[in-house]
């Protein structure tokens, strides 16, 4: 059912840098027809750093690791497709469905590829008010049931960022910080936690990831924290105001549960102009680059 491409399952074969991308972002992250344009931006990122990019979406029921430039552009302006996510996909599958994939869909299909290197923007977590909603990202369980590297700028920043640490703690996930001690908050460098661990080089994580093969133990994941520049992170006063006021307005009018988090995204966007949009592309970009680079260093074991 799952169908590599060709220049993927060569290189993987061949033990060369590969690195997984979501569809999401793609599909339901940007307007047209700048989802393309970043779309092809980010695979020759990867391509820059010497490896080869593997965007990973549903078409048709098939799930498929490295797409080509008609399938691409399928994903990005096809306005039916749907978002999907881990348990997803055997419906996907069953009813033929087309759908571009979450961190949850894209890191369990890349690992099933044979891809060890995955590059998003930000990783789902706990969800603010979970005491009453137990709104948890299904991110968080299936990276602790796969062996992949996912280099992210933390989560976002609307969401409950220290209980998401505690809980990848709980599930196993080990969790560094890319030339930092502090665990970024997507659109911002630093969410205002710590990590324990910091890893300063490509060929520093690549160790981890060969450590944890050597190691055995549970199939979980290794998630790289790779900060947004702080020149290109939203302004954190700006931020804060922007998140207080959503977070009002949220209790005003009465959104709970999995409303908020659509809620709040929508109005980081609407009421710093584009900003927190800007800052999330920077730090995809970083991310995409940095995989690139852990993927090489891996390979070159």
């Amino acid at each position: 059912m799952l169908v590599v491409s060709e220049e993927v399952r060569t290189a993987v074969a061949e033990r060369r840098p590969v690195v997984a991308l979501e569809s999401t972002i793609i599909a339901h992250g940007l307007p047209r027809p700048r989802n393309l344009q970043v779309a092809e931006e980010l695979e020759a990122v990867v391509r820059d750093e010497g490896a080869v990019p593997a965007t990973i979406a549903v078409l048709d029921g098939v799930p498929r690791v490295g797409l080509t430039k008609d399938q691409l552009q399928r994903v990005a302006n096809d306005e039916d497709i749907r978002k999907l996510g881990h348990r997803d996909l055997p419906l996907a599958v069953a009813t033929a469905a087309s759908g571009a994939t979450t961190v949850s869909a894209t890191a369990l299909l890349a690992a099933r590829a044979g891809v060890r290197v995955f590059a998003t923007g930000g990783l789902g977590g706990v969800h603010r008010q979970w005491t009453q909603s137990q709104d948890e990202s299904a991110d968080l369980g299936l990276l602790a049931r796969t062996r992949i590297a996912v280099v992210c700028a933390g989560v976002k920043s609307i969401l409950d960022v220290g209980a998401t640490l505690e809980r990848l703690e709980t599930l196993g996930v080990a969790v560094a910080g890319y030339g930092t001690d502090r665990f970024p908050g997507f659109y911002l460098a630093d969410s205002g936690h710590p990590v324990d661990w910091t890893l300063r080089t490509p060929g520093e994580v690549a160790e981890v990831i060969r450590a944890q093969d050597a190691l055995g133990g549970p199939d979980s994941a290794l998630v790289v924290a790779n900060p947004v520049p702080r020149a290109a992170q939203l302004d954190p006063a700006l931020h804060a105001r922007v998140l207080a006021e959503a977070l009002a307005a949220c209790e005003e009018r009465g959104i709970t549960g999995q409303a908020i988090t659509p809620f709040l995204l929508g109005e980081l966007v609407r009421r710093t102009g584009g900003a927190s949009l800007e800052a999330n592309l920077a730090a995809v970009r970083g991310n995409v680059r940095l995989a690139g680079r852990v993927a090489a260093a891996w390979a070159a074991r």
